[in-house]
């Protein structure tokens, strides 16, 4: 048995009753009472090593199928979906932000609400809201659309700050809030949310606190000349997703997030993590360094990021690899650095390339010690 299997073998032994969040109801079309009452499910055990290869194997592939040329992209995202993270696409227009996002919902067979902001949308809009109810004399909640596995945000920084406002609790804790009553949200949960970071007219800034709870941003970025030659091929007629299928049911990938919470760190891949962190907060550059809550995240999304790589283990470089993406959407950089060119992500190189890694005895700009015990 490889170690990867042996960990997974024990990691289900340990969970035999592991506890799921239960279900609240599903959102209901808006002419339609919904009291949202949360219903019990069955445990949900880890997946064995070859059952979670193949499936996420078959996730990317369909996802590749539609998204010419961009399949770090597309493995990135299932890493976040993985690593029960929300992501965060943005870029300018037209590059496939929402393609990939309604990409990767439609992989997997569980309810799936867009949400279109506008300067008009209101909270209870996404959130729900209490309605009279005549017949019965009572109040009865009417579920928005965060009710649901997937929920893609087009365009968020076109609502206003009151609105993204309503996506925090959800997004932390996987519950909303509504008139003094907690209802629980299906799982799993992601938020997938897109908006321009060129355009500024009739836009709203995100704010610190909502930035940080995206596990990761990604930047799509143009295709390269094959990429683009290949999409106006295979997009002339009929888009692609419109044959997608799904390939996993919402226990399987639930199964799967528990996998990838069994994979092992070790204490000096942690210290690591840490140190990264402590270096973003004493950088004279940065005026709001990595939170508490950015190092948990990039430590799950390395965690995902394992065992979509086939390992039951964290190396230093999922760390690595994942900085970027994880870290660099909440960094904000001082104004003085930022007129002389400096950016989040020059800070996260900058620090990638001085703080030691685990295993060496040097920053990683010098000779690892490895290749000097071969010489």
């Amino acid at each position: 048995m490889r170690p990867q299997e042996t960990l997974l073998a024990a990691n289900a032994a340990a969970h035999q009753t592991p506890q799921r969040r239960p279900r609240s109801a599903q959102a209901e079309p808006s002419d339609q009472t919904n009291t949202a009452t949360p219903v019990a499910t069955k445990g949900i055990l880890p997946m064995d090593t070859e059952a979670f290869s193949q499936l996420s194997g078959q996730i990317m592939s369909v996802m590749n199928t539609v998204i010419d040329g961009k399949e770090d992209s597309v493995r990135l995202a299932l890493t976040v979906l993985l690593a029960g993270g929300h992501l965060l696409l943005e870029d300018v227009p037209g590059v496939g932000k929402t393609l990939l996002a309604k990409t990767l919902a439609k992989t997997v067979d569980c309810t799936v609400n867009r949400i279109q902001f506008t300067p008009d949308l209101l909270p209870s809009d996404i959130t729900g809201v209490s309605i009279y109810n005549q017949s019965s004399q009572s109040f009865e909640f009417r579920p928005g659309a965060i009710f649901a596995n997937i929920v893609i945000g087009d365009e968020i920084n076109r609502a206003s700050a009151k609105t993204q406002s309503a996506l925090l609790e959800s997004m932390a804790e996987h519950q909303v809030s509504v008139d003094g009553t907690t209802y629980n949200l299906s799982e799993p949960f992601m938020v997938i949310a897109t908006q321009n970071p060129i355009e500024m007219e009739g836009t709203y800034p995100l704010p610190e606190a909502q930035r940080d709870r995206f596990m990761a941003r990604i930047s799509m970025g143009y295709p390269d000349t094959s990429a683009e030659l290949a999409m106006l091929e295979t997009h002339q007629s009929v888009s692609p997703l419109d044959s997608v299928r799904p390939v996993a049911t919402d226990d399987q990938v639930a199964a799967m997030i528990e996998t990838v919470a069994g994979v092992h760190v070790s204490p000096a891949v942690r210290s690591y993590t840490v140190a990264l962190g402590q270096a973003t907060r004493n950088n004279p550059h940065l005026r709001l360094g990595a939170s508490p809550r950015a190092l948990l995240q990039l430590l799950r999304a390395s965690k995902a990021a394992a065992a979509l790589a086939g390992r039951g283990f964290v190396l230093p470089d999922d760390i690595r690899n994942l900085a970027h993406p994880v870290l660099a959407h909440r960094l904000l950089v001082e104004r003085s650095a930022a007129s002389q060119g400096i950016t989040a992500d020059s800070v996260i190189e900058d620090m990638l390339a001085t703080v030691p890694v685990p295993g060496a005895v040097a920053p990683i700009t010098s000779v690892p010690q490895s290749v000097k015990d071969s010489r």
